[in-house]
């Protein structure tokens, strides 16, 4: 049973007088009348992050993957609530304060505030997060228009070739190792073009499962499809070199998530503000396809003319059975 299955099955019943759940099919929680906007997250050893060997690097990655939510809908995040499980093995005085001063820097770089959460003992190990802020407009999933042009921010892939390492995935040639590393810890969140994104895009989500599978959630209450540019796909010069070198077929790379950059689609006549905005908020902005009017959910990759064929949808989804 997948989590969408799950969800469908079992909840989005309970909240049909709730307009501000969005039908729980977007990734954040909207109360027009009040401008709040709330998305929640859980991260569990083993599913979200290999083990608990960096603290400090993993509370980072959590806590830019909570703010993602809300950065992809063109929201600032203001404040977050942290919920911690664990015992002494994790939650001793050296890796506590690991903790502690990465959220300091974490609050010091996106100017978010911790105002409050819980601790619980636990044999295993895991968090929740609640980020919060405020928006009299959100970009919604399930709002995109034919002909849109498809946009990803940053670069795919970087993030899974660091988790394969710390996999002890070993490669044949170990380039840029701590460069992948640091990807997978360390996302990317691109706030400052995010607070533009209200100027441009219909359509919203961050790619946290893949991009292919992100992508069909982006559209999936809609009549349409969408085209993937194959060679337009952003990939960064470590890991094009890393690629070459061992020899090694990108699609098993670029579309497994864990990227928390933000797809997004906007009209044709949104180019060249887009190319703009990128520009002064130094943001990489790559069009990588677009949006069409064919059978609900056919999603095809294209590079050149050809059809790039695929054993099965790559990306991340959590199953229960």
């Amino acid at each position: 049973m997948s989590e969408s299955y799950l969800i469908n099955k079992y909840f989005s019943k309970l909240v049909k007088n709730n307009p501000s759940a969005l039908s729980l099919n977007d990734d954040v929680f909207y109360d027009k009348k009040n401008n709040n906007v709330i998305s929640v997250d859980t991260y569990v050893e083993k599913t979200h992050f290999p083990n608990f060997k960096n603290p400090d690097l993993i509370i980072k990655k959590i806590i830019r993957s909570s703010i993602s939510d809300l950065v992809c809908k063109g929201v600032t995040p203001k404040y977050y609530f942290l919920s911690g499980s664990g015992n002494h093995k994790y939650f001793n005085k050296i890796n506590l304060r690991k903790i502690s001063n990465s959220l300091k820097s974490e609050q010091k770089k996106y100017s978010i505030k911790l105002s409050g959460g819980d601790t619980v003992y636990s044999e295993k190990i895991s968090f929740t997060v609640m980020s919060l802020g405020y928006s009299k407009k959100i970009i919604k999933r399930n709002n995109g228009k034919v002909h849109d042009d498809i946009y990803v921010t940053g670069d795919l892939g970087d993030s899974f070739v660091g988790l394969r390492y710390l996999q002890k995935k070993n490669f044949l040639k170990n380039v840029y190792k701590k460069y992948f590393i640091q990807k997978f810890y360390l996302p990317t969140i691109n706030i400052n073009f995010s607070k533009h994104l209200s100027k441009f895009a219909n359509t919203s989500i961050d790619i946290s499962d893949g991009l292919l599978i992100d992508l069909v959630k982006m559209l999936n209450k809609q009549n349409l499809s969408s085209e993937i540019y194959y060679n337009k796909i952003p990939l960064s010069k470590n890991l094009i070199l890393f690629l070459k070198k061992n020899n090694l077929d990108k699609k098993k790379f670029i579309f497994n998530g864990d990227d928390y950059q933000i797809l997004f689609s906007a009209p044709k006549c949104n180019r060249v503000k887009i190319s703009k905005i990128a520009k002064m908020t130094k943001t990489k902005i790559s069009r990588i396809g677009k949006i069409t009017l064919k059978k609900k959910h056919n999603l095809r990759l294209l590079n050149g003319n050809k059809s790039v064929k695929l054993s099965k949808m790559p990306g991340y989804e959590h199953n229960f059975f």
